[in-house]
């Protein structure tokens, strides 16, 4: 019958036997023929099929395909722990499979377990790979960092940092070209980027660059910025912000506008000098990228930095680089140290427990009381650092007076007494008797 197939199937003394199996239009004429009248014996001979296969279909009323049996699986039941596992152990499925013989007993191959996860890892890579778009609002936020290429200058093959500073808002790009990744090239690269756009906005998202941030806990999402970092924040008024430990991808615009870049500006132009280098950058983002017409936007960066974003950002005010000048206000610790960005810097030992001004310009770190300088340090590019000077523990019970030397310096005038919170007893007290 060229409409039905057969199945061989073991009957319980392990004769074969032939089981028609039929197709559901030869059910269906079994089931007419029934209505009509007809015997199942007159049916099978009709059908030419066997009396017992009519009687099968009639009693189950219609065509039903054939299902294997379910046979139960070592890892039923275990959906939602493997699925926890998987991710935990951030798609490791071999550290799965560990983790199931010891907490469940269970023995199972390395490609049982990938089988049973093949779900989850498909969800896993979705997740890795997605990354949610969200549209700032004028003025609050900034994305920053920083991209590696190879760029020929005067006939030599030289590596260049890039820092590359996007506006949320309007996409406007600035890009500055850096020898190095240090923390002052991060510092000058935004300063630079608030001068171009002419203010400072309310965020700064920043990766987890470690002249930044110093710590980041990818679960609890606590971050902790360099103090350096913190101090440059306060001073120019943004509140820092770090995106998810392996997930550049949150600072998107910016990524996206590193590639631009490297692929638009940079790619396989050479130069003269970095002078020329650095104009043609200049060039580039005044006359391409400020001008183009975004994928996203759908507008010009500078129209709509223009009409918007220009607006929303906060003044400059005239405000000097952070590295040119800051004044702080310290308290002398008890070592007759003030702290600067974690370095610390000697003061007359007089002036302890006392108010003091700190300025911080031209590399150099001033420590005024009253009216008066008392104190000068070379500013120390490292961090924890101690810069003593030994004349400031003249006088000290136990301190031994060094000698003159053959070409002196004009002393730091001496601090007024009016500065001294305390008698001169109570500080030799605190000295101990020896420094």
């Amino acid at each position: 019958m060229d409409n039905m197939r057969y199945k061989i199937l073991h009957s319980d003394n392990s004769n074969l036997k032939k089981d028609l199996m039929l197709l559901p239009d030869d059910v269906a004429a079994i089931l007419r023929l029934k209505e009509l009248g007809w015997g199942a014996k007159t049916i099978a001979r009709e059908l030419g099929i066997s009396k017992t296969t009519v009687k099968s279909y009639i009693r189950q009323g219609g065509w039903v395909p054939y299902q294997s049996p379910k046979r139960a699986k070592a890892l039923d039941g275990l959906d939602g722990w493997l699925e926890e596992k998987f991710k935990q152990h951030q798609g490791n499925a071999d550290v799965v499979r560990q983790e199931l013989q010891a907490q469940h007993g269970i023995e199972v191959s390395l490609r049982t377990v990938e089988r049973a996860v093949q779900p989850f890892r498909q969800q896993l890579m979705a997740e890795a790979k997605a990354t949610l778009r969200f549209e700032t609002p004028a003025g609050r936020q900034l994305q920053i960092d920083f991209g590696t290429t190879t760029v020929e200058i005067a006939d030599e093959k030289i590596r260049v940092r890039l820092f590359v500073a996007t506006l949320g808002f309007s996409r406007r790009p600035f890009v500055a070209a850096f020898r190095h990744e240090r923390q002052s090239a991060w510092f000058q690269g935004l300063e630079g980027a608030f001068a171009h756009f002419g203010g400072t906005p309310e965020h700064v998202l920043v990766d987890n660059a470690k002249a930044l941030v110093t710590h980041h806990n990818s679960e609890t999402r606590e971050v902790e910025f360099n103090d350096r970092f913190l101090a440059f924040s306060s001073y120019w008024g943004f509140t820092p912000r770090a995106c998810a430990p392996y997930r550049a991808q949150t600072k998107g615009k910016d990524e996206s506008g590193v590639k631009y870049v490297k692929r638009n500006a940079v790619a396989g132009r050479r130069f003269e000098s970095w002078e020329q280098f650095e104009a043609h950058l200049d060039w580039w983002m005044r006359d391409i990228a400020d001008v183009r017409i975004h994928g996203t936007t759908g507008e010009r960066p500078i129209d709509r930095f223009d009409r918007e974003e220009a607006q929303a950002l906060k003044p400059l005010e005239g405000r000097p680089p952070f590295q040119q000048m800051r004044e702080l206000s310290r308290r002398v610790n008890n070592e007759a140290c003030v702290e600067v960005d974690t370095n610390c810097y000697s003061v007359p030992w007089q002036l302890i427990g006392t108010q003091v001004t700190v300025q911080v310009a031209d590399a150099q770190v001033t420590v005024i009381a009253g009216q008066d300088e008392v104190a000068r340090h070379p500013q120390s590019t490292g961090q924890r650092q101690r810069l003593i000077d030994r004349k400031h523990l003249e006088g000290i019970v136990g301190m031994p007076k060094p000698h003159p030397p053959s070409n002196p310096l004009p002393e730091a005038p001496p601090a007024p007494e009016a500065a001294l919170a305390r008698p001169l007893a109570d500080y030799e007290a605190v000295a101990g008797g020896a420094w």
